[in-house]
């Protein structure tokens, strides 16, 4: 897809790119995430779905996997099957004669300055949200909020999620496209405060029915809030990596960019669900001489007829954490990222020995 996008797209609209896959990913989120948890859910079904209630949703997750396995290997299969290639706009040259010559085409790009130094950022640049993006949502069904509810709310999103990439990209089509992530990320590192808030204020506004209605229109603003800045962000470092990939070997190129940029966002996801409980403190109440420091303490100080209270989530020691360290990289390395968007074209040329 990476590769298509550049070779049918022309040099001066490589940066609109970014808005195809921005608005394609928009549209496969809404149906694998929204769209499942709605119909797997029974109460949502049997309020809005169903004459007559039953104890399950209208889908499984196994129904849901075959379902859209199956549609994926026919559209692949006809894709393989009935798209030709352009055989006049096809290069002379191959880009590759193989997977070793793929990885070895591979090893020399990321051996060239400019894209080291591109990764080594990317790789980092992350690390403010990773609190924010991974945990909250976590958090919020922790604090009652329905799984379905939430999901319910992402339907608004959607139209803004197809828009956005289309504003967004009329700034970043351009020759300095890192600017619009550089000026996005403050604002995305703030969020990440007003979401531990809205996790703090969460059990306070709850009753017996539920929550209020305008208990969700403040999460409602505050995702349309955050989606602003993530997608400014998302268009923007994608419109720099079509700009700078080589059209020689653009797929290649490109996809690697990508994948680093992924990995950017990944890893420190993973690390921040993985640190909430070291982080987190507990107290054993109703047995002295007791603790929770691990869970064999606390299954000692349930055995004592006391209980686990939390004195101190780690969800808002990391909320801290994050945006701490975001700033420092926005002060620090964000003007060396920005950096790299004034290399020559020849900074980024991948130079072949074959």
């Amino acid at each position: 897809v990476d590769g298509w996008a550049l070779t049918m797209l022309s040099r001066e609209n490589v940066g609109y790119a970014s808005t195809c896959n921005s608005v394609g990913q928009t549209a496969g989120y809404f149906l694998g995430n929204v769209l499942f948890l709605a119909l797997e859910s029974p109460v949502f079904c049997n309020k809005y779905l169903r004459l007559q209630p039953q104890p399950r949703g209208i889908v499984t997750l196994a129904d849901f996997l075959f379902f859209w396995g199956a549609v994926f290997l026919v559209t692949t299969t006809l894709v393989a099957l009935l798209k030709k290639e352009n055989k006049e706009l096809t290069p002379t040259k191959e880009e590759t004669k193989g997977i070793t010559d793929t990885y070895r085409l591979l090893f020399s790009i990321i051996k060239m300055p400019a894209v080291l130094t591109f990764c080594l950022l990317i790789l980092t640049a992350k690390v403010g949200f990773s609190a924010a993006d991974a945990v909250t949502g976590l958090k919020l069904v922790e604090e009652g909020v329905p799984k379905e509810h939430l999901a319910l709310l992402a339907v608004p999103m959607v139209p803004l999620q197809i828009i956005l990439p289309l504003i967004i990209s009329k700034y970043t089509a351009g020759p300095k496209p890192l600017n619009t992530f550089y000026k996005a990320m403050p604002f995305r590192l703030l969020l990440g405060l007003e979401f531990a808030f809205l996790v703090w204020w969460t059990p306070k506004v709850r009753h017996e029915g539920g929550f209020p209605i305008y208990y969700y229109v403040v999460v409602l603003l505050s995702y349309a809030l955050h989606q602003i800045t993530l997608y400014s962000m998302y268009v923007a470092i994608m419109a720099f990596n079509a700009k700078v990939s080589d059209p020689l070997i653009g797929g290649t190129y490109m996809t690697l960019l990508n994948t680093v940029s992924n990995l950017g966002g990944n890893w420190p996801s993973t690390v921040a669900l993985w640190l909430v409980d070291p982080l987190t403190v507990k107290e054993c109440v109703g047995a002295p001489g007791q603790s929770c420091a691990a869970a064999a303490a606390a299954e000692l100080c349930t055995k004592a007829g006391g209980s686990c209270v939390t004195t101190l989530d780690g969800y808002y020691v990391e909320s801290v954490i994050c945006v701490i360290l975001g700033f420092g990289w926005w002060f620090l390395l964000g003007p060396k990222f920005k950096k790299l968007q004034d290399e020559g074209q020849s900074s980024w040329k991948c130079r072949r020995t074959n």
